[in-house]
């Protein structure tokens, strides 16, 4: 029969607790100094690590490995020496000029010669080699393109574009040529993601370090307490630069650093200093007072971490190098911002003593049962749904526009509207009916006969949204050849098998780019030679399958979230209620976080406030990361406010005095935490790229929308409408948590 009775005290343990985290309290009060120096030892060894960090990193493409887009990339690359071009040149004729026009195509021809001279370029092509194909000059014939394929990794490909790509920025007598492509547009973002890693430095240091100095009213804490954040940034960056050696690590992923980085070792150093001065107010001596912080606030920083840690690690389910980068930075920046907050902070604050206090003795309340955020979570208490009902209403409200999400894919308007390759695409969009560079390429194994690859051709030539097809045999539009085969068609001529580069408008792309690639699989499936072998590659199809995986592997990644969190927080708490309680909230700041989301990124509003182009769709992979991130963070101040309401209703059975006074204690911490968090990923909303832009408001607004309306209003409300159960649990789990439960 299930049990009612409130969780038994920990009658066991001596008084002032003996968990290996007192003793580990104790053993740096004991000898704080050797702590120290084997600390500055450690950091100057990360120093020297991290220094070479951002060298190392890497940067990725939106693709997902084993998928048949990459398997067909490969496939053309190994059998017909040709694949997906990523660079372009766009060549404009000058004082109304026409590309057909002698000078023009001489230039046009010699800019493909140079280009193809160049390092790590592997193929080029262009208007005018191609035989004159349509969907490579503009509609009123003042443009046209040179593409070309790199070679080598998109590391070495994007380097290799680096050293060449401002030479070939030219405004001549005769032609105009500008940089575009997909490389270059990446290349130019993390080129930017770089600069703005290093202007957020800049602005986060100084800022958090006031906003300390304010909250501690001592500047020795503040100052200890961003030290902790630096340690943690710089052994991050060093630990990122050993994991290198060993896998891809992206380049963006040192932006998420710089943030967590200070922002958890700020939390953590909070938690523990504010417990410190608690143990000394009380009367205890210096090293009883560190031992004491450790033991009590370093349970609940361990165990803050460890939801962090759960949250992020389920980055490492998605196959994306780009996502399993942050989950190898978030995780390490987690350990790093506890090992400093419960190892050398401790023996920080036993040199310190009683200078770590404040100047001015604590107001009346301020440690009390009178103080703001005791008086206000009474009150909640008081009238419950009178409070927690208009709260929900605003937060529902709020998230509303997250039911009309629609993932879509990256391109060129991440960037700011003057970056040049922006620029460049954004002339292809408004002056070319249809785009090279995003051609589909069918792959069809054992279709060799001519007769065959000119139907094929013609067939997929009229389908919907197809503007030209390019095949062995020649090029096609509407069901008609448009132009003769040439020296190009001979990439399409294979011993065994052909393909085609199916080029459908931008229009049909933009739309629906699923529906596209679904009417070329379609058309092969109605019998005919080849049919049955079809491979689809092609920079439409790599999007598409990378989000396919991404959104198929979500019901995993957020059940396992919910799961582990939830038995983290019952090993915590011994309840049942409390986690589940925990979930049903977190996920609702979640559902406002993506309701800013598709509010703002997707449907444009204070686009122009921002700086940035609305697309109508947001790319799935950074909400994603901004998911795992913010309900680790969430979870984060949820584990502080618990531990205190737990301990409290340990120590008096009384389930309202125990939230009232946990979130008096808690509470203060909690709303300093989440400004000093919030105002570092602050930094990134005036990023000029949009998935900054994003990750530093999405992250604002969880994060202050938690540590208000959530933990002011609705915890207390919750926690009062439950009464004794929410500290229920069945008989047999409750027999588990005695035995396996984390105890104090």
């Amino acid at each position: 029969m299930a049990s009612t009775s409130t969780p038994s005290r920990n009658t066991a343990a001596p008084p002032g607790g003996d968990t290996a985290l007192h003793r580990l309290g104790a053993a740096t009060a004991r000898r704080p100094r050797l702590v120290i120096w084997l600390s500055v030892l450690l950091t100057v060894i990360g120093l020297a690590l991290a220094a070479g960090a951002m060298d190392r990193l890497v940067l990725s493409r939106f693709e997902s490995p084993g998928s048949e887009s990459l398997d067909t990339r490969a496939a053309l690359e190994r059998e017909f020496g040709t694949g997906t071009p990523s660079v372009l040149l766009l060549i404009t004729a000058k004082d109304g000029g026409d590309v057909d026009s002698a000078a023009v195509a001489d230039a046009g021809r010699e800019l493909e010669r140079e280009l193809a001279a160049q390092e790590g370029v592997a193929e080029t092509a262009s208007y005018w080699s191609r035989g004159g194909s349509p969907v490579m000059r503009s509609e009123n014939g003042e443009q046209a393109l040179v593409i070309a394929r790199m070679a080598g990794t998109v590391t070495e490909a994007r380097t290799n574009l680096a050293e060449f790509s401002p030479d070939f920025d030219r405004d001549g007598d005769t032609v105009r040529v500008q940089v575009g492509g997909g490389d270059e547009v990446f290349r130019q973002a993390a080129e930017q993601a770089r600069t703005d890693f290093l202007r957020a430095e800049l602005i986060v240091f100084p800022l958090v370090l006031l906003l300390l100095a304010v909250i501690y009213r001592r500047f020795n804490a503040a100052l200890l307490t961003l030290g902790m954040g630096l340690f943690s940034v710089i052994m991050t960056l060093a630990l990122m630069r050993l994991l290198t050696s060993l896998t891809d690590v992206s380049t963006f992923a040192a932006n998420l650093t710089l943030v967590m980085g200070i922002g958890l070792g700020v939390d953590y150093s909070l938690f523990i200093i504010s417990r410190f001065r608690e143990e000394l107010a009380d009367g205890r001596e210096v090293p009883e007072a560190v031992r004491q912080a450790v033991g009590r606030a370093g349970r609940t920083v361990a165990f803050s971490g460890l939801t962090v840690i759960v949250s992020l690690a389920c980055l490492l389910l998605f196959p994306f190098p780009f996502l399993r980068s942050f989950a190898y930075s978030g995780i390490a920046v987690v350990l790093t911002s506890v090992f400093a907050a419960v190892v050398i902070l401790p023996a920080a604050l036993a040199r310190l003593g009683h200078r770590i206090q404040r100047k001015k003795p604590a107001r009346a309340g301020e440690r009390g049962g009178d103080g703001w955020w005791h008086t206000t979570a009474l009150r909640m208490m008081r009238r419950p749904l009178v409070y927690g009902i208009p709260a929900l209403g605003v937060l529902l409200a709020l998230a509303a526009p997250a039911l009309g999400v629609n993932f879509g894919t990256p391109d060129d308007r991440v960037l700011p509207a003057e970056v040049s390759s922006r620029v460049v695409q954004d002339q292809i969009r408004a002056n070319f009916t249809a785009e090279e560079m995003d051609a589909l390429q069918v792959l069809t194994p054992g279709l060799t006969d001519r007769t065959g690859i000119e139907s094929r051709a013609q067939e997929l030539s009229r389908l919907d949204g197809i503007a030209q097809v390019d095949a062995l045999t020649g090029s096609y539009a509407e069901g008609q050849r448009i132009l003769e085969p040439g020296e190009s068609s001979a990439r399409f001529e294979g011993s065994d098998a052909t393909w085609f580069s199916v080029i459908a408008e931008q229009d049909a792309l933009a739309d629906d780019p699923d529906a596209v690639i679904a009417d070329v699989r379609t058309s092969f499936a109605g019998g005919g030679e080849g049919a049955t072998d079809v491979e689809i590659g092609g920079y439409p199809a790599e999007l598409a399958d990378f989000r396919t995986v991404l959104v198929d592997r979500l019901p995993l990644v957020f059940g396992l979230i919910l799961l582990v969190t939830f038995v983290i927080l019952f090993l915590m708490t011994g309840s049942l209620l409390l986690p589940a309680k925990a979930m049903i909230l977190n996920t609702l700041s979640m559902a406002v976080m993506f309701g800013a989301l598709v509010w703002v990124f997707q449907d444009g509003n204070l686009s122009s406030a921002l700086g940035f182009t609305a697309t109508g769709s947001l790319e799935p992979s950074i909400p994603i990361l901004m998911f795992c991130t913010a309900f680790g963070l969430s979870m984060d101040y949820e584990v502080f406010m618990l531990s205190r309401i737990k301990e409290e209703y340990d120590r008096t059975g009384d389930n309202a005095a125990a939230v009232a006074t946990g979130l008096e204690r808690s509470g203060p911490l909690i709303t300093a935490a989440a400004v000093i968090l919030a105002a570092s990923f602050a930094t990134y909303a005036s990023s000029g790229i949009v998935y900054l832009k994003m990750l530093g408001l999405g992250m604002v607004v969880v994060i202050l929308v938690d540590a208000t309306l959530i933990r002011a209003v609705l915890v207390p409300v919750l926690m009062r409408l439950a009464g004794r159960a929410n500290w229920w649990a069945p008989s047999p789990l409750r027999r588990l948590h005695d035995r396996f439960g984390i105890a104090d």
